[in-house]
């Protein structure tokens, strides 16, 4: 066993269904067994890193908002963060980090082969609970889901070190990577309570742009916040040579010189400049442009689960809309 970690900074509104959220990380211990050692070893301590565990959430509160009271969440859930855990273990490999939630990532201290595989089994389990549910709407929805994420892995390894990305190019790399799995959570809680079309294509909306404006406050973290409460290296995307808004922004509003800078930091990963690059992104707006980015992102959120019946439900998830803009982790 992992030493303890310190409990997880988690949004207030998830406390509306914490003792589902104990069933589902029952459920998460219980299906990540394994008869093989090393996949036992990674997979506890992935679970024991912790994390806001949003996407799960969002299946428990939307099922929960639209009066679901049975038990098929929990499972539904756990697939959902199975599939979110998997694609950060490939993630990291691709990117080559070294540090997610304050602690060395799975691939820095068990190795790239590791991960990679450990992440395929975690996937096929994923896909395994998918099949036992029994549901071909579940199963089209979560498959597509996962089809449409890898597909945005590959068009963000596209845009690596291509300081010519647009800011349309970026924000179909965040809809594809991130914002699809907070879609997909979002739909089958839905699904599952009985909502009509309507509402689960209302519900798809609140997750598709929730996700948006948790990645753009991310972008905006990364040459803001500071590692102890990110868990992530500040810096790392200009270090992996990855254009986000920011430096997009930048792009098109600093002075030749800055553009130039940029055009060479993205090119060549380059991360020395990194204190220059974070004072020009200061200087022209960037972070506020994203920032309003991602604050009209959750207000589409907002909007889209406005006809929800009152509840503590309804509330947490508009609570989320607030957190994701206003966190500093």
């Amino acid at each position: 066993m992992f030493a303890a970690q310190a409990p997880a900074i988690r949004p207030p509104a998830t406390q509306a269904v914490a003792t589902d959220m104990d069933a589902v990380n029952l459920v998460i211990r219980q299906q990540l067994h394994s008869d093989v050692a090393l996949v036992n070893q990674i997979a506890e301590y992935i679970i024991s890193a912790g994390g806001k565990r949003i996407r799960p959430v969002l299946v428990l509160l939307v099922a929960n908002a639209f009066g679901y009271r049975g038990t098929h969440h929990h499972h539904l859930a756990a697939v959902v963060e199975f599939i979110h855990t998997a694609t950060l273990l490939h993630d990291d490999v691709v990117d080559e980090s070294s540090l997610r939630r304050g602690r060395q990532t799975a691939n820095a201290l068990f190795g790239n082969a590791a991960s990679v595989l450990v992440g395929d089994f975690v996937y096929s389990r994923a896909f395994q609970m998918m099949v036992s549910i029994d549901d071909m709407r579940v199963m089209r929805i979560l498959s597509d889901a996962t089809n449409v994420i890898a597909e945005g892995e590959v068009l963000q390894l596209l845009n690596m070190h291509d300081p010519d990305v647009t800011e349309a190019r970026y924000l179909d790399v965040i809809r594809s990577k991130t914002a699809k799995l907070f879609e997909a959570a979002a739909q089958l809680g839905a699904l599952v309570a009985g909502a009509t079309e309507l509402e689960v294509e209302a519900a798809a909306e609140y997750g598709r742009s929730l996700g948006t404006a948790f990645q753009l406050i991310d972008d905006v973290l990364d040459y803001s916040g500071n590692a102890g409460e990110t868990g992530k290296n500040v810096g790392d995307d200009l270090r992996e040579g990855k254009p986000t808004l920011p430096l997009i922004h930048l792009m098109h509003n600093g002075t030749p010189e800055q553009r130039e800078l940029v055009r060479t930091c993205i090119e060549h990963g380059d991360e020395q400049h990194f204190d220059v690059i974070l004072a020009a992104i200061s200087s022209s707006g960037a972070l506020d442009y994203t920032r309003r980015a991602a604050e009209k992102a959750a207000s589409r959120a907002s909007q889209a689960i406005a006809g929800l019946p009152d509840s503590q439900y309804k509330n947490s998830l508009l609570d989320l809309c607030s957190f994701a803009v206003d966190r500093n982790h």
